[in-house]
């Protein structure tokens, strides 16, 4: 299980994404648009005033059931290690156990 501090954090970079998600959209487009440098490099500045936790590349997927951050499966939204206690126990209908 993750702290819970941590899964906190990831929600909050969540909350901040959503809100910040248009504009920082809007002010890429205008930096293509634009052809001149000296106005990119004020778009540019205007791209980075939000908050650093704005930026979708800082968001984590994380399992839903445990908050572990790696080896998450995206189809299930679990990680490896849950998703294989689920597969044992069938409670994922569709998901077979391999065997070699």
């Amino acid at each position: 299980m993750a702290r819970k501090g941590l899964i906190q954090r990831e929600k909050k970079r969540q909350k901040l994404e959503h809100k910040y998600h248009s504009i920082r959209r809007s002010l890429k487009n205008e930096i293509r648009k634009v052809t001149s440098l000296s106005d990119k490099w004020e778009i540019y500045r205007k791209l980075q005033s939000p908050p650093r936790n704005s930026a979708t590349t800082r968001l984590r997927r994380r399992c839903f059931a445990t908050g572990r951050p790696r080896a998450n499966y995206r189809d299930f939204g679990l990680s490896g290690h849950r998703l294989c206690e689920m597969v044992h126990t069938c409670l994922l209908p569709g998901a077979t156990r391999s065997s070699w």
